[in-house]
Parts: structure tokens; C-alpha cells; sequence
């Protein structure tokens, strides 16, 4: 089992649970990026496929922010080989892209895709996200066939919400096929 972590803008720094899991799962692979500070979708779906098929099958796939963006973009766009390879994804924290006080700077990310997306999934919402309300990220959830789970007052789930391994997400994975 691969698990493939996906960033959000800015890429995830060491405090971040992607990193803590890329430090301390041994199959956790995390995509790279050539741009963290002015995405382009197009860029940032290639990257994904290109690390879905890189990887052994299964593949987990643990996303952050804008990374959840990218999975969705990717899923609508993917061969069925590549799909077929993913067990399921964990969806923390997906930024809402169209709210007036996201970032700018960010080429083909919006409109964000709403279709049912083709493997199990998971969102997991804060009540407190400075950048996506809960109603948003349940709007998502249930646009992409998720299953919700509210994790409380977290903040945006990053680095600023001192999670650590996070242990919560690790179950979570688990729960999805992935390993933790």
C-alpha cells in the first residue's frame, strides 16, 4: 500500500501531519510540486497522476487544503487504470476556492468539480476553518459522495492546529484501507 500525500498551497511544513506521516510511515509518499506559491491545476493534477502510477497498487491518498482540489480535478480527468489503483482518499480541510477571501493567484482550480467522486472517501471538517465553513465542506461531502466527519474546533487542520501525527486522521486512513 502507497500512501500519497497531497499539500495545499504552500506545501506542508514539518509541524503539518503530512509531514509527520511522511516522516514516520514508511509507504508515505508525498507529491511534489513545481510551484507551492502560484499553482496551476493542469500542473498539479500531472503530478498526481504521475505519482499514482509510479506508485504499487493499492493507493491511499491523504490530501490537504487545495490539495483536496487537486484530487477532485484529477478524478474527473483520470483513466480508469489509474483510478482502479486507488483505495480511497482522505479529504482534510478542502478549501473553499470560491470564497471572497481565498487567495488569488491560483490558474484553473475553479470551477471546483462536484461530481461523485469513483473510490471511498472521507472529508474532514473543522467548525472553526478560516477557509471553508462547515456548511461549505458538507456541501463537498455530499457533492462527492463523502462520508463527513466533523473533527471540532481544529482550525484549518495544519500546522497552526498542533496536531502532531494526528492520530484521529491516522484512524480515520485506516479506516479507508490505507495504513497508518
Amino acid at each position: 500500500m502507497t500512501l500519497l500525500l497531497v499539500p495545499g498551497l504552500y506545501n506542508s511544513g514539518p509541524d503539518h501531519w503530512q509531514s509527520h506521516w511522511e516522516r514516520e510511515l514508511p509507504d508515505a509518499r508525498r507529491v511534489e510540486q513545481r510551484d507551492w506559491s502560484m499553482p496551476i491545476c493542469r500542473d498539479w493534477v500531472h503530478a498526481l497522476d504521475d505519482a499514482v502510477r509510479a506508485a504499487g497498487a493499492p493507493v491511499t491518498i491523504a490530501a490537504h487544503s487545495l490539495g483536496c482540489a487537486t484530487v477532485a480535478h484529477w478524478a474527473i480527468g483520470a483513466q480508469a487504470d489509474a483510478l482502479q489503483k486507488v483505495r480511497g482518499a482522505l479529504l482534510v480541510a478542502p478549501s473553499d476556492l470560491e470564497a471572497p477571501r481565498y487567495p488569488v493567484g491560483m490558474a484553473g482550480f475553479i470551477p471546483l468539480p462536484l461530481d461523485p467522486l469513483p473510490f471511498p472517501t472521507i472529508v474532514v471538517a473543522s467548525t472553526d476553518d478560516e477557509w471553508v465553513s462547515l456548511e461549505r465542506a458538507t456541501f463537498f461531502a455530499d457533492e462527492w459522495g463523502s462520508r463527513l466527519v466533523n473533527v471540532g474546533a481544529k482550525g484549518h487542520v495544519n500546522s497552526a492546529s498542533g496536531l502532531g501525527s494526528w492520530a484521529e486522521g491516522q484512524a480515520l486512513l485506516t479506516s479507508l484501507g490505507g495504513t497508518a
